[in-house]
């Protein structure tokens, strides 16, 4: 059974900066793309970043150029560079396959405030 642990938010300021990880337990994880993705309060879970096996990597549009996805598959991580954070960044953080496959892990609240 595949398990998803998720680490590395909090509460930042506009402008700043947060590194996500993501754990994968459970699964050939260096033969999997993997993507973070995210849901802000009254809105549907949406993919941020996608990463496949030779570290190739896509954007959605509101997060490319300040987000960065890479992993580390000796350690089976995937990490989520978070730069020029803007309050619509705010939510709850997850990893998964992509597309999804697993059951979601807990998630990492990141909260973008004055």
């Amino acid at each position: 059974q595949v398990q998803l642990v998720e680490s590395g938010g909090g509460l930042v300021q506009p402008g700043g900066s947060l590194r996500l990880s993501c754990t994968v337990s459970g699964s050939f994880f260096r033969f999997n793309v993997m993507g973070w993705y995210r849901q802000a309060p009254g809105k549907q879970r949406e993919l941020v970043a996608t990463i496949d096996s030779r570290s190739l990597s896509t954007y959605a549009d509101s997060v490319k150029g300040r987000f960065t996805i890479s992993r580390d598959n000796a350690k089976d991580t995937v990490y989520l560079q978070m730069n020029s954070l803007k309050l619509e960044d705010t939510g709850v953080y997850y990893c998964n396959a992509h597309e999804p496959r697993w059951s979601w892990g807990q998630g990492t609240q990141v909260t973008v405030s004055s």
